[in-house]
């Protein structure tokens, strides 16, 4: 049976979006803002799978774009102090947490991206978005370095594949740090509430971060009883309030998420690809209806952090050199 596959310009809550369709799938992309994804629906049953700003919220979306949809975070999380060191250079980001003085989140997820393409064919619809940085982009006075990031998002009968690529298009080799804050709704399915959802994190142990800035001592803890559910599938999202980093240990060669919907024996799956040495796991108020699992290939403040590069995720490109990862979002039905 052939589905149906459309990718259209159009618009979302006010703002330049492209849509995509594939059989009951939907998704829409924000260019304007930072390539973010933000939306991801199942039509037929009237399933969210992301949290999305309302009609009213669009105000507050653009205000802090980083807790709706799937924004991207690079570089990722805290540097203390706004400073970011890099093989004899320091750099200075502004600091825009000033309650803990440090820099929060990057510079890509609220920026304009270029539309590079899009389209549909029987097998799936797609698009594919790129910012470039060099001397005349904002950016570069903060990160100078000369690179391209691509996001590409494409629905088909196993849901949203969503495929990142990062390149050094300079001459000196730059550091590659980066993550996704993807808010996921829980309850996404109409009629569940949260006390009906489950969650499964492929985590290993925690990383203690400080009460004060939230940045890692360098120490891990092992995981409590409540965490140890977490990674056994068997505790609710919503357990306590969190703003938690771990490592990512795959299971069964996977690096992923799952969400269950006990009510209506739906599990959401998001597998991220193991070059996320990561999580961070923080969800508000733990009473808001959404949460985000947020795949991060590095260590909070990782290059301020006197470690092992391999334990916390911290590398570079040299020039020319590429890295890229895939991840999917797909429904499992019983």
């Amino acid at each position: 049976m052939t589905m149906e596959a459309k990718a259209i310009k159009g618009i979302y809550q006010g703002e330049q979006a492209i849509w995509l369709r594939y059989g009951r799938y939907e998704a829409a992309v924000l260019p304007e803002w930072g390539a973010n994804l933000i939306a991801f629906r199942d039509t037929a049953r009237g399933f969210r799978f992301l949290r999305e700003p309302a009609t009213e919220e669009m105000d507050a979306f653009r205000e802090k774009p980083t807790v709706y949809g799937i924004p991207i975070l690079f570089p990722p999380n805290r540097y203390e102090d706004g400073l970011m060191k890099w093989e004899g250079e320091v750099y200075r980001f502004p600091v825009n947490e000033k309650e803990r003085n440090n820099h929060l989140h990057g510079f890509l997820h609220s920026i304009p991206w270029e539309t590079i393409g899009y389209g549909a064919n029987p097998h799936e619809s797609w698009a594919l978005l790129s910012v470039t940085i060099d001397e005349t982009h904002e950016v570069y006075r903060y990160f100078p370095h000369r690179f391209t990031v691509r996001l590409r998002y494409s629905l088909s009968e196993n849901g949203l594949q969503h495929h990142v690529l990062v390149r050094n298009d300079g001459d000196r080799r730059m550091p590659c740090l980066l993550a996704f804050h993807t808010a996921v709704n829980a309850p996404f399915a109409p009629g569940s509430k949260p006390e009906d959802y489950r969650l499964k994190l492929t985590i290993g142990e925690r990383w203690e971060l400080t009460t004060d800035r939230m940045l890692p001592t360098g120490r891990k803890l092992p995981l409590t009883p409540d965490e140890e559910k977490m990674r056994g599938g068997v505790q609710s999202p919503y357990f306590a309030r969190m703003d938690n980093h771990y490592t990512a240990v795959p299971q069964q060669g996977r690096n992923r998420m799952e969400l269950r919907d006990m009510r209506s024996k739906v599990t959401l799956v998001y597998d991220v690809g193991t070059s996320f040495k990561q999580w961070m796991i923080w969800n508000h108020d733990a009473n808001s209806g959404f949460f985000c699992p947020e795949p991060q290939t590095n260590l909070v403040n990782a290059p301020n952090v006197d470690l092992p590069a391999e334990e916390i995720g911290l590398f570079g490109l040299e020039p020319g050199e590429i890295w890229e990862e895939t991840s999917r979002m797909y429904v499992i039905d019983g």
